[in-house]
């Protein structure tokens, strides 16, 4: 295949430490987890601090939002494995149970993650009387950071690649997987999906809540932000997901292009069906909170 770009030599780990016959690394995911979280934790901290963005009092204090990131931690955490074990492989991890919290193995699910957070903000907001559409709000806008630089880790990590392309941005991803592209000869470059994520999911999305609050006072609307998250990032992903590679589990000799429903080789992947809700969700938050806002109007 002609005209595509090398894959950068990046490994990833950003730094390794030998002491003690022991090895020691921190990888660029960690990383971009570790920055995703301070940078959503100070919008959460800017936002809760301006008065004028709620119209009146903040429903939340500084200290809640610090309070309601470890809860958050938590979610992403254990919902995201569990999303990944129930969604992508429950076979694998029935036969093999113990495997199930070996999370540094690999393994995690966007969508399992959400429903965590999820859970674990209801949790939150009842637990401290939070009004539960504003707190969603507020994770909602400090989340694209996270997004961005989590798909700017797989892209390094050189995993969540695109299916086989001749574009001249194809990337040659390295591993005998990735390489193995049927009827491609020599070289087989792939669709970047995991930059094309990062640019909707991160940058793009995150552009737009970041207007929509500081410009045009939506917060003021409970549950408006949150609804264009849900709706903007299920688009993105459900977009996208027409240029991944499904996960391999999904992929046999009659569906090679690995739809988790199908009928006569037109489907959805397993990614655009958990990304219907919540582009359905989204939009009857933001169709919701349009009709209240109208109501006190």
């Amino acid at each position: 295949m002609d005209g595509y770009i090398p894959f950068p030599d990046i490994g990833p780990d950003l730094v390794s430490i030998t002491l003690f016959g022991i090895t020691l690394s921190l990888r660029w995911y960690a990383l971009a987890y570790i920055a995703g979280i301070l940078i959503g934790w100070r919008l959460a901290v800017a936002a809760v601090s301006a008065p004028r963005l709620w119209g009146g009092a903040p429903p939340m204090t500084r200290d809640q939002i610090e309070r309601l990131l470890t809860w958050v931690i938590v979610g992403v955490i254990v919902g995201g494995r569990l999303g990944f074990v129930l969604f992508y492989q429950p076979s694998y991890y029935l036969a093999n149970p113990w495997e199930i919290p070996q999370v540094w193995k690999g393994g995690m699910s966007f969508h399992g993650g959400f429903l965590g957070v999820v859970v674990a903000g209801l949790l939150f907001c009842r637990s401290e009387r939070i009004p539960l559409l504003s707190a969603a709000d507020v994770m909602a806008m400090a989340t694209p950071p996270g997004l961005l630089l989590g798909r700017i880790a797989n892209f390094i990590n050189a995993e969540l690649w695109g299916r086989p392309t001749d574009l001249p941005w194809g990337v040659a991803f390295p591993g005998e997987l990735a390489q193995t592209c049927p009827g491609v000869v020599g070289v087989c470059a792939r669709h970047p999906s995991q930059l094309y994520e990062a640019a909707m999911e991160g940058l793009i999305l995150g552009a737009v809540l970041l207007w929509l609050v500081w410009r045009r006072g939506w917060l003021r609307t409970p549950g408006a932000v949150a609804g264009v998250f849900f709706a903007g990032y299920g688009l993105a992903r459900f977009l996208v997901e027409f240029l991944r590679q499904p996960d391999i589990q999904f992929v046999t000799p009659g569906n090679p292009l690995g739809l988790a429903l199908h009928v006569g080789g037109w489907g959805l992947t397993m990614g655009q069906l958990l990304s219907l809700p919540m582009i359905a969700v989204g939009f009857w938050f933001v169709r919701r909170a349009r009709e209240g806002r109208m109501r006190r109007a």
